[in-house]
């Protein structure tokens, strides 16, 4: 993993001129272009394979790799977004490196500490792919960050982004899943504001981030708190064992929305404090409660994808159609018994 121990400003602390933005088009991205641009710095759009001057060693900005729902539009996975980036890195000559990852990467586990520091282990869910592949992503680039002295990598794990429009299907999720357990106390939950990673991303930029930082609103939502905020829902809290058989049946027929990788991400505690960030300069402004009604307003139906909506449009007629002909057999069967 990259060290966390030494996450604090590189030498000068100085403002890059110039920052290779990857990722830039999607709702974090956006909102990061617009803060960088108040803030005087270049931008260059690695989307738009805008051309680099050749006495320009721009700083690289990587939104992608922990971009769940990017990464699925697009048929990619963790690993191959790690490889371009290397790649990118060395081919534009770059130094200095800053990575959205998750916090995600340490696991939900009974025994994590609340809150986890920076210098807590990575144990990601066996089962949830995604944060194994970051977890091995952040391992990559702390080879690539090592194999030459000048390199400097910057690592943020910010929590789940669930407020504004950067909300993800991720985020919508665990904003549905959390607070569903019966005859088991609700874990600690945190939620991030897309405005408040954008800021998050360019204090990394600035501050010339060594190390890892997590991304996160002060303190937590606690679990009964969690309940008091949570909108009324059709379905009752389930003991886990039930709550498995639901959820992965509901996540196999595209009727809830939690796939069974996420599901000790709702039981288990993985709240973060960002006390490494927040000495570097940063201040989150939306507070988690804030994004979790933001973020709860709408139904799980939001979180199925616009192709999968169809195809389940498509079916129900489908099934509409049949039970039509069946009906119309049977009266034409009963029609001709009663002659």
């Amino acid at each position: 993993m990259v060290s966390s121990a030494g996450a604090q400003p590189s030498a000068g602390g100085a403002a890059p001129t110039t920052v290779l933005l990857r990722g830039g088009a999607t709702a974090v991205g956006r909102q990061v272009t617009r803060c960088m641009t108040e803030r005087g710095i270049a931008i260059i759009d690695d989307d738009a394979a805008s051309s680099i001057p050749e006495d320009v060693t721009p700083v690289v900005v990587d939104l992608t790799i922990g971009d769940h729902d990017d990464l699925g539009r697009r048929g990619l996975s963790v690993t191959e977004r790690c490889e371009r980036l290397v790649e990118r890195c060395d081919a534009v000559g770059a130094q200095r490196v800053v990575m959205m990852s998750s916090a995600m990467v340490y696991g939900a586990h009974r025994t994590n500490a609340v809150p986890l520091t920076e210098d807590a282990v990575m144990r990601p869910d066996t089962e949830f792919v995604f944060a194994r592949q970051l977890a091995a992503a952040e391992a990559t680039l702390d080879r690539w960050r090592h194999a030459t002295p000048e390199r400097v990598v910057g690592v943020l794990r910010p929590a789940i982004v669930a407020g504004g429009s950067g909300a993800s299907a991720l985020g919508r999720a665990l904003v549905h899943g959390v607070g569903r357990r019966a005859q088991a106390d609700d874990p600690p939950v945190q939620f991030l504001h897309v405005d408040d990673l954008a800021a998050a991303v360019v204090v990394a930029v600035e501050s010339g981030l060594d190390g890892v930082a997590n991304v996160a609103p002060d303190g937590w939502i606690p679990g009964d708190r969690l309940r008091a905020l949570a909108p009324p829902r059709w379905r009752p809290p389930l003991p886990d064992r039930w709550a498995e058989v639901v959820s992965a049946l509901g996540w196999r027929f595209q009727r809830g929305p939690i796939p069974p990788g996420l599901l000790s991400y709702v039981r288990s505690p993985w709240v973060v404090t960002s006390e490494r960030l927040r000495h570097l300069g940063w201040t989150p402004k939306v507070t988690n409660e804030q994004v979790y009604v933001e973020g709860s307003d709408g139904a799980w139906w939001s979180t199925v994808t616009p192709k999968r909506r169809q195809e389940l449009a498509l079916g129900a007629a489908a099934g509409a159609l049949c039970a039509i002909v069946a009906a119309l057999v049977w009266a034409v069967r009963r029609s001709r018994a009663v002659r």
